[in-house]
């Protein structure tokens, strides 16, 4: 039976050798020219399909011998199949440009195999891509994703250059330089603790920042332990890109001062210290009352002693430079620079530069202090917004030569604040390859959003709604014909889309909504997304807070209120020696005098008092008093919904300054020239009012009380701060 079939079978191979196979073939050959006209298939393509159909016009004679003829014709249809595959396969995958990349024939097939895998990435790439629109923050991005941006806009983000004190490899590139903790932080009544310094700087990393200026370490031992902490937590972990920030911490231009700065910042990976003297006739005759040439002196000293100490990334900056003599700004930022300055900082002090203008003062140092000095040195900008123009002078710093920028969050900062970091990294994400000499930087501005809220809710300084990028109604429309424009496309009203910088149109978006039966998982999640990471013992507190506060409200808890609780159990977290809130009741009316009363911890003892007062909120903060017994003066006092709604959750801040004598005293002789008297801000929350103002001065009081005590068993650093420095000149 076997050789019946098996000559059965071969009967009909000339039959599918001579007719139906040509005709399959030809039907497929069409096809695959169909396909390979619309890819625009390369000449090495065409060469290897012209190779093959000579093949199969020799095969198509045929041999004199019978059975030679049907082992070759079996062979022969066995590899035609696999050659119709890999055509098939070819054309679906490769397009014009991966086959001009063919470097030859005999690599033809590695090389679809190749593109397939490829594909897959680019695939993959996308798919990430809309998981992190979608909310999902925690999805790694690629050095080279793509930066969401309207609706026929990409924008491409580029891999960062490694890290080189004074130097950077790629001319192009554009180091972010966040001064929020220290210059942001010199805001009135912006106040943060070494915790919340902490989350902001661990948030900075993650959106990229180059440089984190942690504080100004010598204002008090408060900054200083801040400073180390960023050091040692932020500043030797390696982040998505795989970069490490550097950890910066400010200094005068003296030994005490860098001393102390180095003793912040040497724990990183990258320390840097950033050291300063005024150079303008102003600052130099009333506020120094020095003459150039010791001032010149002073600055080349500083910088010299910092490098002694074994710094090797040095900044130094001219304060007041936008209204300094340009020839003696060239003058001692030369000197500095061969001194062994890495980076030269010209700022804009009191905000007084126009764009024109600072941009003529950047490009006159770069042609007469760098490419005149044997050291490498990057220039820098920090522009104030006295004028409201911060963003447009950095800009006009990053035209001329500027390859590093001083910017803040939100652009707080002194009297009317800084260069915004959000606006200047939108700026050259959009029009830096265009407009800006092929600018970039590597911000990641996916995180932009939750770094805004993080640093308002901590800071107390609320965004305006207006503000651009991160306002309220930044991406809001309310006109009618912009409405209909939006409508029909994003793109006529939007040069940026939201969803680029973490903002989600609806609630669906953003993902998990937080309410009363949400669990710890979930909880966690979302905090993960907003930037912030707990310690198991701090979730499982805060969570018992967050469930209290969720089963009064219907709506569920909004990503702003659970940042505002998280805010509290912060303040909470770090008075929690001294006073804890148990219990607040009031009785007021138009019926006799509002009576509050409180139950209190007191280091482990329950304490009760009860008060009468002009108000609720006033007997409240009586009977807190009576158990506190400390003597403080109420400078401010705000209270706001969070949300929209009878349910809302409600925030009060709360500023106050000690009255009472001796605590008053310590705390202020403890300040540097850089502080001035001391206040201290907090905030509360709660759905009940009163509740959240009783938190809120609470926390206030354990942070006045905490300070004070740190400053009295701390009262020896300067001491020994000192003892250091001395022991190092001797050296």
């Amino acid at each position: 039976m076997r050789p019946f079939f098996l000559s059965f079978f071969l009967s009909f191979v000339p039959f599918l050798r001579h007719f139906a196979l040509p005709r399959f073939l030809e039907r497929v050959r069409c096809t695959v020219d169909g396909e390979r006209q619309r890819s625009a298939q390369s000449a090495e393509a065409v060469c290897f399909e012209r190779e093959r159909e000579s093949t199969l016009r020799e095969r198509s004679f045929c041999p004199s011998f019978f059975f030679f003829l049907q082992k070759r014709a079996l062979y022969s249809i066995h590899k035609e199949y696999i050659h119709i595959t890999e055509i098939m396969s070819a054309c679906y995958h490769q397009s014009a440009a991966s086959m001009a990349r063919q470097s030859s024939f005999a690599s033809s097939s590695s090389c679809r195999r190749d593109e397939h895998r490829s594909a897959s990435r680019i695939s993959s790439k996308a798919t990430r891509r809309r998981r992190r629109q979608k909310g999902d923050n925690s999805t790694v991005v690629t050095k080279n994703a793509l930066v969401p941006g309207p609706d026929d806009q990409k924008v491409q983000r580029n891999p960062r250059p490694e890290y080189i004190p004074g130097k950077i490899q790629d001319p192009r590139y554009v180091r972010v330089f966040d001064t929020t903790l220290r210059d942001g932080e010199q805001s009135p009544g912006a106040t943060l603790t070494s915790t919340e310094k902490v989350q902001i700087a661990t948030n900075l990393a993650k959106l990229g920042v180059d440089i984190i200026e942690a504080g100004f370490p010598i204002a008090s031992p408060d900054d200083l332990e801040a400073v180390r902490n960023i050091a040692k937590v932020v500043g030797n972990k390696v982040y998505e890109d795989g970069y490490v920030p550097v950890i910066c911490g400010l200094s005068r231009a003296n030994e005490k001062d860098i001393a102390c700065a180095w003793e912040g910042v040497r724990h990183a990976v990258r320390p840097r210290i950033h050291t300063f003297i005024a150079t303008s006739p102003i600052h130099m005759e009333y506020k120094l009352k020095k003459t150039p040439d010791e001032v010149v002196n002073i600055a080349v000293k500083a910088v010299k002693f910092a490098k002694s100490l074994g710094c090797e990334d040095i900044e130094f900056s001219p304060e007041d430079a936008g209204r300094s003599e340009p020839e003696f700004l060239y003058r001692i930022l030369k000197a500095v620079v061969d001194a062994g300055a890495t980076t030269i900082n010209i700022p804009d002090t009191v905000g007084f530069c126009l764009p024109d203008e600072f941009g003529r003062l950047i490009k006159g140092i770069k042609e007469n202090v760098i490419d005149v000095s044997a050291n490498d040195a990057i220039i820098s900008t920090h522009c104030q917004n006295d004028l409201g123009l911060s963003t447009a002078n950095s800009l006009a710093g990053i035209a001329n030569g500027a390859r590093q920028v001083e910017c803040t969050i939100n652009g707080i900062g002194e009297r009317a604040g800084n260069a915004s970091l959000e606006e200047i990294a939108m700026s050259v994400i959009m029009r830096g390859q265009n407009q800006l000499n092929g600018a970039y930087m590597g911000v990641n501005p996916v995180y932009i959003y939750q770094t805004s809220r993080m640093v308002s809710e901590y800071s107390g300084m609320l965004v305006q709604p207006h503000k651009a990028i991160v306002g309220a109604n930044a991406f809001a429309h309310e006109s009618g014909i912009h409405q209909d424009g939006m409508l029909k496309n994003k793109s006529t009203y939007e040069i940026i889309a939201p969803e680029t910088i973490g903002v989600f149109r609806d609630e669906d978006d953003c993902g998990v909504v937080m309410g009363k039966h949400s669990g710890r998982h979930a909880l966690k999640s979302k905090l993960g997304q907003m930037g912030v990471t707990l310690a198991d013992d701090q979730l499982n507190a805060f969570f018992d807070r967050f469930k209290l506060v969720a089963e009064t409200k219907t709506g569920g808890v909004s990503d702003v209120e659970l940042m505002a609780l998280l805010r509290d159990e912060m303040e909470v977290e770090e008075g929690k020696e001294f006073y804890t809130l148990v219990d607040v009741q009031v009785v007021c009316g138009t019926m006799g005098l509002p009576t509050a009363t409180v139950k209190i911890i007191d280091q482990g003892t329950e304490r009760i008092s009860a008060c009468v007062g002009t108000g609720p909120v006033d007997a409240v903060y009586k009977a807190i008093d009576a158990v506190v017994g400390k003597s403080v003066e109420l400078t401010e006092y705000n209270v706001k919904a969070v949300t929209q709604g009878i349910e809302s959750l409600a925030t009060t801040r709360v500023t106050i300054k000690p009255t009472d004598e001796s605590t008053a005293e310590t705390i202020t002789n403890n300040q540097t020239e850089a502080r001035g008297t001391r206040t201290f801000t907090a905030t509360g929350a709660d759905t009940d009012i009163v509740v959240s103002s009783a938190r809120a001065y609470l926390s206030a009081l354990n942070r006045m009380l905490s300070s004070n005590a740190k400053l009295t068993t701390t009262s020896g650093s300067s001491s020994l701060i000192e003892s250091s420095s001395s022991e190092i000149v001797s050296r």
